[in-house]
């Protein structure tokens, strides 16, 4: 309990930090919302924007004259953002013990090596879920202006529910990456490289029909935003296999802490 305390003590700061960016994005999406609320002529300047980039940024599977399509569109960057940060808690939980030189404490501390990464695993997991929540809660004021209707809030619902399996999916992987690297200095920069690499592969896949079949390797299109506005509900499919890579990459990483070597 003790490791677990001062682990979400530890994190405060950082969780504070990536909430203020997710506040000020809502803000500017809000402000940006403004101008094309109930104004249809602000669509005609997509018009000139070629097709492959309008549906690389699903920016065609909604009407962003609604609160509802523009949210849609935003769920992108919402997802983008929490799985950096869940990257970053997971990665560092472990690699800033030997970055910070503070290893040797905790392998003298009556636990072991399971109870420590389980302690500071569920800080992160507490971070993650907060970090949704304070998203939920700052749409749901933000938009109090625009009165949204009943199926708005559901698909906020939806929405959330799939960046917090988003943030899932990159917390087991940073997780996985600070126990297992070795070079403790790059465990974080490797994991927001994997997430801006499957980012990427979300778009290319969207673009290209012959490249489709990277939707399966994307976290990033497991939860379509259009798909979750069409069918209302999460893909099943997608979600079991969003459960086998978080259990993979969360057994992986207590197997590999427990037998490698420590840099005190």
């Amino acid at each position: 309990m003790n490791i677990f305390l001062h682990e979400l003590k530890a994190n405060l700061k950082s969780l504070l930090i990536w909430s203020g960016v997710i506040v000020l994005l809502i803000m500017i999406a809000l402000a940006k919302f403004s101008a094309f609320a109930g104004n249809p002529d602000m669509l005609a300047m997509l018009d000139s924007m070629p097709p492959a980039l309008l549906d690389a940024l699903n920016m065609r599977a909604f009407n962003l004259t609604t609160l509802s399509g523009f949210y849609g569109l935003m769920f992108i960057y919402f997802g983008l953002m929490g799985a950096m940060a869940a990257a970053m808690w997971g990665s560092e939980v472990i690699s800033k013990e030997e970055r910070d030189k503070t290893v040797e404490f905790s392998l003298v501390l009556p636990v072991s090596r399971s109870r420590v990464i389980t302690a500071k695993a569920a800080a992160a997991l507490i971070n993650c879920v907060a970090f949704v929540l304070i998203t939920w809660a700052i749409s749901l004021v933000g938009v109090r202006s625009y009165t949204p209707d009943p199926a708005f809030y559901d698909f906020l619902v939806l929405e959330m529910q799939a960046m917090l399996v988003i943030e899932l999916i990159f917390l087991a992987l940073g997780l996985l990456l600070g126990c297992a690297m070795k070079q403790y200095k790059f465990s974080g920069s490797t994991a927001v490289g994997i997430i801006l690499v499957t980012y990427f592969m979300s778009i290319f896949s969207t673009m290209n029909e012959k490249l489709d079949f990277l939707k399966y390797f994307t976290p990033f299109r497991y939860f379509d935003a259009g798909l979750l506005f069409r069918n209302g509900k999460l893909d099943g499919l997608y979600l079991l296999l969003s459960a086998g890579i978080i259990v993979v990459c969360v057994a992986a990483a207590y197997w590999i802490y427990n037998k490698r070597d420590l840099y005190i």
